[in-house]
């Protein structure tokens, strides 16, 4: 279990005003600190194709997009989707959220919700409503909502998560992409300055993946670099008042764009999967932070054990670092805290996007229709120990492996204040 203190700092309580950075801590509008608690409303406003046990036909928005359009009908398909946006995420999510006691939500945003893919720049107040929504929905619930560009025009990783074209992170080459991103954060800082339950604003998720047998992309890093300190200008513009969280590339698990202090408000934001579960997992950070003088926020993570949960954020939140995992709900998991059933015959929908023969119109739009129902809160399998495992409350279980390291970081983590 964490220290008293670590659960002050943990809890809804301190869900105050506007958010900032004060050295190394981030606290409200009381001054005092908040460790941020939370999980990422992933496949909502971004869809992910593994979320839907999709196939390498439907790895990302613009690809399901076009598969649920080939399958069950264009009119369908324009029906299907606002329907989708209104069932995924809903007030009673937030609402299950606080009740697990948590304090917050990173909200992944793909671009094209907000704005037209056409020449010049044209906004989508449908997509906005959603947002306005949800700040609603948390402000009542109290949770901060980071708000994460998680596919910015043209891409910025250059993988299927950004929606991306060709796998290749184009934000940084294209300046009609680029002009668009920034007119996008203005946007968003313009309509946003003043509700000081958006946590903060995380400029770009996961930008610039790791060079890997593709076309290369890390020569681009001086651009995101100039990326982060336009985007930044054009947000002081409108909105002194607001965190920004920025990432490194690969994955954010480089620290090499951290070269300069970007702004005075701002945390250091990094990611973790597939590490082992013990102070391994912070030291890079944990160094970052001490030479800037930054707060640090895991702000995405998960996608493991249950017990790799246990140990891994209540370890660091001892550390002084918070924590966003990822994701709230996806389809047949044992992994996030919300599991949708797969629908009837759902095993063909992944087929055809396998490569593999077309169900009929009807047979696709029944199984379109049970998603839409079956991704429901109250229709989802609830997996308590999922959330009991984050927290570590009763219901978890560690490894002893794992404790083990958990003792053996505690007698050193002092060195790291």
């Amino acid at each position: 279990m964490c220290a008293m203190s670590t659960w002050e700092k943990l809890s809804q309580d301190r869900v105050k005003g506007f958010l900032r950075a004060k050295g190394r801590e981030i606290v409200n509008e009381k001054d005092e600190p908040v460790l941020l608690s939370g999980w990422g409303l992933g496949n909502w406003l971004l869809c992910e194709g593994y979320m839907w046990k999709a196939g390498p036909r439907g790895d990302r928005p613009r690809t399901l997009e076009q598969v649920v359009r080939e399958l069950a009908g264009s009119e369908y398909a324009e029906k299907f989707w606002p329907r989708f946006r209104a069932n995924y995420i809903r007030r009673e999510d937030i609402q299950h959220m606080a009740r697990l006691g948590y304090n917050s939500v990173r909200l992944p945003i793909g671009w094209r919700v907000l704005m037209e893919d056409e020449p010049g720049v044209r906004w989508k107040e449908e997509g906005f409503r959603l947002i306005d929504s949800l700040l609603d929905w948390c402000q009542e619930a109290r949770l901060y909502v980071f708000l994460d560009l998680h596919g910015a025009p043209g891409g910025q990783t250059g993988a299927n998560i950004d929606d991306c074209v060709d796998d290749f992170p184009r934000l940084f080459t294209d300046q009609d992409s680029w002009d668009k991103a920034i007119a996008l954060w203005g946007e968003l800082a313009k309509r946003y300055k003043d509700r000081w339950i958006v946590g903060g604003y995380d400029i770009l998720n996961e930008p610039l993946r790791p060079d890997d047998g593709r076309m290369p992309c890390q020569y681009l890093l001086p651009r995101l670099r100039d990326f982060y300190i336009e985007a930044i200008a054009e947000i002081r513009k409108h909105d002194k008042k607001h965190m920004l969280s920025i990432e490194g590339s690969c994955w954010s698990t480089d620290p090499s764009v951290f070269c300069m202090d970007y702004d005075g408000n701002m945390v250091i934001h990094f990611h973790r999967y597939a590490v082992l579960p013990d102070i391994g997992a912070y030291e890079t950070f944990l160094d970052l932070s001490r030479r800037w003088n930054k707060p640090l926020w895991l702000g995405e993570t998960g996608e493991n054990t249950p017990e790799w949960f246990a140990a891994l954020y209540p370890l660091g939140a001892s550390l002084g670092v918070g924590y966003n995992v990822w994701p709230w709900k996806k389809m047949a998991c044992a992994n996030s805290p919300c599991s949708v059933k797969a629908p009837a015959n759902w095993e063909k929908f992944t087929a055809y996007t396998s490569g593999g023969p077309r169900p009929s119109y009807a047979e696709a739009q029944a199984m379109l229709d049970e998603y839409l129902s079956n991704m429901l809160l109250e229709n989802c399998d609830q997996l308590p120990v999922v959330s009991a495992s984050v927290r570590r409350e009763p219901g978890c279980s560690l490894r002893a492996t794992d404790v083990g390291r958990i003792l053996r970081t505690f007698k050193i983590k002092r060195m790291w204040r």
